[in-house]
């Protein structure tokens, strides 16, 4: 194979390596240019070498960069964390339901009549749906708050980030 900057097949040894193998081929494929090779033209390490980088503080670098990584950390950590608080409280939630199902069941066969006993449900529903409504609106602030939180330990590190790079910059004026 040629240089690793050339395309495969394309280079010009390439082609008459196969005019070489395929004796038909020989003289089918020309060169429209010659035998320039363009693949030379475009030898990226000769002219990246021409280039002048600034230099730059690796230290600095590794820096920022473990502190992004302890910053995405203590984000990861605090999800974690409040994903096993919702959990704990929708197993609390559904424990406090299912007791609370027993005994409005006990309450309903308790009752006397028909009529007694659809109103003793009615009852039960309204307040079962009442409790509900607030456990899904407590769950969900338990949500938003996990969130927030995370967000804010990135948010701050994004900014901190940035801080860091203007004061790169100007150190190198």
């Amino acid at each position: 194979m040629g240089a690793p900057h050339e395309a495969p097949g394309f280079s010009l040894g390439a082609v008459r390596k196969r005019q070489q193998r395929n004796p038909k081929m020989k003289g089918t494929q020309k060169m429209p240019f010659g035998e320039f090779d363009f693949a030379k033209m475009f030898d990226m390490p000769k002219q990246m070498g021409d280039f002048k980088f600034a230099p730059v503080d690796m230290e600095g670098l590794v820096a920022a960069q473990r502190k992004n990584v302890e910053a995405l950390a203590q984000a990861n950590q605090l999800a974690v964390e409040s994903m096993q608080a919702i959990a704990r409280r929708q197993s609390e939630i559904f424990r406090s339901m299912m007791e609370e199902a027993s005994t409005a069941m006990r309450e309903v066969m308790a009752a006397g009549s028909p009529e007694e006993k659809a109103a003793k449900q009615t009852e039960i529903a309204k307040e079962a749906f009442k409790r509900a409504i607030v456990n899904m609106r407590e769950l969900a602030e338990l949500v938003s708050k996990s969130q927030n939180e995370a967000l804010d330990v990135v948010q701050k590190r994004v900014a901190a980030s940035l801080d860091e790079i203007k004061t790169l910059v100007a150190k190198k004026k």
